[in-house]
């Protein structure tokens, strides 16, 4: 579902590439967390994907669509949600959702609208409040939403643990697995090496632009993560 083959992007008057001959694989129903320090590359990963960096070679592939030649197509197919969920702060959650899921094609009417944050979450009271109001959290949830009424085949998440308590963090990664019950494919650039070992099918740790290491659930049960950590990042 979202794929990478030798991508490689390297900006100017940096000294190394961003990403460096990149190639992974994200199949439906997996969540593959990338792990790294600031630089390594995860964030340009993510933005090869959504179409808003383009590779100086290789491919970002969405559901069999090169990105570079098919960029609306892709986008049609995934859905984002960064550290920090970009929402209109004067609209309610349902007005928020309403447009944004227009945006994308899909109307719906207003029951429908409550239904889906209904599912991600967002407590009912919560629905027709202004998002000026919202915690992160509640953000996050309407971002969670917005995915379910487009019907996205793929999830692009940066850093969405960043700042939330360990409740909501918890409750964010039960929606996840919703996701992914759901057969949605799940990239996910974090610091958080504890959510990472929790949620993930797989683990793959970048430095320099590179995948040093990519493990399975069952090899992280086996695996000091912080460990391999912060060995990669000392070599």
């Amino acid at each position: 579902m979202l794929t990478t083959k030798n991508l490689t992007k390297h900006f100017p008057g940096a000294r190394a590439p961003a990403v460096d001959n990149l190639t992974l694989n994200v199949a439906p129903s997996e969540l593959f967390a990338l792990l790294g320090p600031n630089g390594a590359g995860k964030t340009t990963t993510i933005n090869c994907f959504l179409g808003f960096v383009t590779p100086d070679s290789g491919r970002a592939i969405v559901a069999g669509l090169n990105v570079a030649q098919h960029p609306l197509e892709s986008k049609r197919r995934l859905a984002y949600i960064p550290e920090q969920v970009n929402l209109y702060g004067h609209f309610s959650g349902v007005e928020n959702l309403a447009y944004f899921s227009e945006l994308a094609g899909h109307r719906h009417d207003r029951t429908a609208l409550r239904s889906l944050l209904a599912q991600a979450g967002l407590q009912a009271e919560a629905h027709e409040l202004r998002v000026a109001t919202y915690s992160k959290g509640m953000r996050q949830k309407v971002g969670i939403a917005i995915a379910l009424a487009k019907k996205a085949q793929a999830l692009l998440l940066d850093e969405p643990t960043s700042g939330l308590d360990p409740s909501a963090s918890h409750e964010f990664s039960q929606l996840l697995r919703k996701l992914r019950e759901r057969g949605v494919a799940i990239l996910m650039a974090t610091h958080d090496l504890f959510r990472a070992k929790e949620d993930a099918t797989h683990v793959g740790i970048m430095r320099h632009g590179k995948l040093a290491h990519i493990l399975t659930a069952a090899e992280l049960r086996h695996t000091d993560l912080e460990k391999l950590y912060l060995e990669t990042m000392a070599a």
